[in-house]
């Protein structure tokens, strides 16, 4: 077995940055009314600024599958380029359609060569699940290079249009339209953008990162669905797929928005998310004296001191100088979230060499984790 190295890493944030008060006119108003969810939402996740692939005009810049080839092209040069990509591996949670995958998508935009594709679905932990598949190709020796990415492009999915007709059809039915806050709570959540990285088996480059190791967790066996797009939710916990519904209701429940249970997400995101945490370092026999740099994934600052107060509740807590965040400048990026952050750490000029870094990146869907032990060489 090989070792694995990030030798290259990049983003891309589509446009300029959109602040709160640009936020719903980017996005639209539903019913012409302005959201009163989106203050308190807001107000908890301390977000100050995300990226939209929408211009001044309220047209599509970017489609998913071309913010994801921004961030591989821009990993390329003179010394090394596209066609020197042996595999590359891709994860998002909002794909630009059901078919084809979406690395397939990205590698058409690349225009590079023939070679291995490999599409990570799921939600944030599928740009961690598309690392690993690139880590492992290389270790294995299978592939001497691969670019790993996450993106997303999840502001087609907040767009007014996606809730009207919802609205439209419960004024119909002569009922309060106003959505249900579980519909709207993503809004003012999530951002768009990509991330990559160049693995290979030499530590090339100014700031190579040995790749230790990565784990992955999932507790779909005792939750039920959290987070979901393309289904109504029974009360059951049941999903419904939006294929067992006739397409006139479709847009009537607003299938294709992106909901969350904010409820089962508030009682459950952090306990587990510690579980899994303890028992990767009990797996590799490490604990937070053993790391310098601590990047979590969090969708919200409203979860960072609860984060710190549950690993203290189960005696794994990780000192405040330890970690590193860019939510307040970016956004939620979702699948993107860790390549983003990881970029911005590098670019810090912090890193020294020695230097442990532990990614620690969740998903709400139906609750997984995904962990990265990286060290500075």
């Amino acid at each position: 077995m090989k070792d694995v190295y990030i030798t290259r890493i990049s983003k891309f944030l589509p446009n300029d940055p959109v602040d709160n008060d640009q936020m719903e006119k980017k996005l639209g108003v539903i019913d012409g009314k302005t959201s009163k969810a989106r203050r308190i939402v807001l107000r908890n996740n301390k977000i100050k600024t995300r990226y939209y692939a929408i211009d001044e005009n309220g047209k599509t810049t970017h489609n998913n599958a071309q913010l994801a080839a921004a961030a591989i092209e821009a990993l390329c040069d003179d010394e090394f380029t596209t066609q020197d990509i042996e595999l590359l591996s891709c994860g998002t949670s909002s794909p630009d359609q059901v078919l084809p995958s979406h690395t397939s998508m990205v590698h058409g935009f690349l225009k590079n060569r023939n070679m291995e594709i490999n599409s990570a679905s799921g939600a944030c932990c599928s740009g961690m699940n598309a690392l690993k598949y690139g880590y492992l190709s290389v270790k294995a020796g299978e592939t001497k290079n691969a670019a790993c990415a996450g993106s997303e492009r999840t502001s087609s999915w907040m767009k007014e249009r996606v809730f009207q007709n919802e609205v439209d059809h419960l004024k119909e039915l002569q009922e309060n339209p106003i959505l249900a806050f579980n519909k709207e709570f993503l809004r003012w959540m999530l951002s768009d953008g990509s991330g990559a990285v160049l693995l290979e088996s030499e530590p090339k480059g100014e700031t190579p990162l040995k790749i230790e190791w990565i784990d992955g967790y999932s507790y779909a066996h005792e939750m039920e669905t959290c987070m979901y797009a393309g289904a109504e939710k029974e009360e059951d916990g049941h999903l419904t797929p939006w294929s067992e519904f006739p397409a006139e209701e479709w847009g009537k429940r607003s299938l294709f928005a992106m909901k969350q249970d904010t409820k089962l997400l508030g009682e459950n995101i952090l306990k587990k998310g510690v579980d899994s945490l303890r028992l990767t370092y009990e797996k590799h026999h490490i604990g937070p004296d053993d790391i310098d740099y601590y990047l979590p994934h969090i969708s919200s600052y409203y979860f960072k001191q609860g984060l710190y107060d549950e690993m203290k509740k189960q005696g794994v807590e990780m000192p405040w100088e330890k970690w590193f965040l860019n939510l307040e400048k970016v956004g939620n990026i979702g699948a993107a979230s860790i390549y983003v952050m990881l970029d911005d750490l590098v670019a810090s000029g912090k890193l020294k060499k020695g230097d442990k870094i532990l990614f620690h990146v969740p998903e709400s869907a139906r609750f997984s984790y995904m962990y990265a032990y990286l060290t500075v060489c």
